[in-house]
């Protein structure tokens, strides 16, 4: 009995592996939670940045029609460019603010096909994961990013279980990838949304009350998680983290990214500075496994940065919550904040955007990362807990 008991289990580990499922950690929470941060850069984010920058020049153009007045889509004018006095530089903001509608209507597809992508899901799973994304980024609310996550890796590998085991393969596959995908959205996606959301909402919560404290620990946590191989990003969008905690959250970041960069300067040179002060603090991953006290000195900055930016400057993140957890890489922290200051200004709830604003961004992003690290990195040298060599990224 026993033997019958194990080569079943044989012949279905033996399945699996062709199917290249593999259950482990690192291949759902840090690969497919990365993927899921990309398919977000690609829609989301990149369609609020430059959504922001077409309204901006719209709402600066002095030049042509009262476009507003007329009621239509940014689509539709740009459809009728030829009939309307409308200048250059409105159709520019147009279109750029179509792109921006366009790409962050397609966040749940683009996430679930990134992850299924890093699954390495077969061509007909792949493409289906279009739907089980709206899916669940729709029914999912302000958690949706959560639960394309969980619902796009069940889908994934139960797609590619199916795979190419039938004659109808091109209906089966899509069959039952989409119809997996479709009912767990209306089962838990909700649910997901609505505990995604909750946890958010209580850090938002927390860091109102008690700012200090909180902005010491969400900027530490999600500073710590950037540098991790996984995606703080994806974290900050999964919870929808924005306000007090949001800029907490960038301070933490940018403490790790610029502080690794100035502080491994001598080892590393510029282009260490840029590949990690405008790219990712992961790549001293390596060498904080071999020394681990390398990292107090950009977590101390950001246990002092975070608390800095929700107490004195009040910095928040109103902007898309993903960028939350984007710190310095491509700078897409601070236009988060920015688009936040700008979408405020929309709704009324602030005046303009001041002196002291852009003061507090730029210590809080730079200078005061920058600076620390390099006091408390020359005082870790002293010490002898960091020696030459240590912060070497081709070591």
């Amino acid at each position: 009995m026993a033997s019958t008991t194990t080569k079943k289990e044989t012949k279905f580990s033996a399945f699996l592996k062709k199917k290249d499922i593999v259950f482990s950690w690192k291949r759902y929470f840090i690969d497919a939670m990365g993927a899921m941060a990309h398919g977000l850069f690609a829609s989301l984010l990149i369609g609020t940045i430059v959504g922001t920058i077409g309204q901006q020049i719209l709402a600066n153009c002095p030049l042509g029609a009262d476009i507003a007045a007329l009621g239509l889509t940014d689509a539709q004018l740009l459809g009728k460019v030829s009939e309307l006095d409308i200048s250059f530089l409105q159709v520019i903001g147009l279109f750029l603010n179509a792109m921006g509608t366009f790409a962050k209507g397609v966040a749940g597809p683009a996430m679930a096909v990134a992850i299924a992508y890093v699954l390495k899901a077969p061509n007909l799973v792949l493409f289906s994961m279009l739907a089980v994304g709206a899916a669940a980024n729709t029914l999912g609310g302000a958690g949706g990013p959560l639960a394309v996550l969980l619902i796009a890796i069940i889908a994934t590998e139960l797609g590619k279980l199916v795979s190419k085991e039938t004659k109808v393969d091109i209906l089966v596959t899509p069959l039952v990838t989409i119809g997996v995908g479709s009912l767990l959205s209306f089962l838990i996606a909700p649910w997901i949304g609505k505990a995604a959301s909750a946890l958010g909402q209580f850090i938002m919560w927390a860091t109102e009350l008690q700012p200090l404290l909180m902005g010491i620990l969400v900027s530490v946590v999600v500073g710590i998680a950037l540098t991790l191989p996984i995606s703080s990003a994806a974290i900050c969008a999964a919870l929808s983290l924005t306000g007090l905690a949001g800029g907490a959250a960038v301070a933490g970041c940018c403490a790790q990214m610029v502080g690794f960069a100035v502080m491994s300067f001598k080892e590393n040179k510029f282009g260490g500075l840029i590949s990690q002060g405008i790219g990712t603090s992961m790549l001293q991953m390596g060498n904080i496994v071999r020394n681990p006290k390398i990292w107090i000195a950009p977590i101390l900055t950001s246990a002092i940065t975070g608390p800095l930016a929700t107490c004195v400057f009040k910095l928040q993140m109103n902007g898309a919550a993903i960028s939350s957890g984007m710190g310095t890489c491509g700078f897409v922290g601070q236009i988060g904040v920015y688009t936040g200051w700008v979408n405020d200004i929309a709704a009324g709830t602030k005046s303009a955007i001041t002196a002291f604003d852009w003061i507090g961004l730029i210590l809080i992003c730079i200078v005061l990362p920058a600076v620390l690290t390099l006091i408390f990195g020359a005082i870790e040298r002293k010490l002898g807990w960091i020696k030459d060599g240590d912060l070497n990224l081709n070591s």
